[in-house]
């Protein structure tokens, strides 16, 4: 939560010269990484949730090539 009381939107996202295909954050985040028909992920945009942060944190920490990262937002009216 921020000083103006809005929730940061978070979301993973991925290091296109880091990733060399393994699919790993795939088979540890499969509700929000699928792979190409090359074995690099193609990342859900949506914000993670709470449970998904989690799931997340570990994906983006097992990942072999430290491609993955949470990016926070937050989010602009207007």
């Amino acid at each position: 939560m921020t000083r103006t009381g809005v929730e940061p939107a978070v979301h993973v996202a991925v290091d296109r010269i880091a990733c060399d295909g393994r699919g790993l954050c795939a088979e540890l985040l499969p509700e929000r990484i699928r792979l190409d028909e090359w074995g690099y992920p193609v990342l859900d945009p949506t914000p993670l949730s709470g449970a998904d942060r989690r799931h997340a944190r570990r994906a983006v920490r097992l990942c072999p090539r430290l491609a993955l990262r949470l990016v926070s937002e937050i989010p602009t009216h207007g």
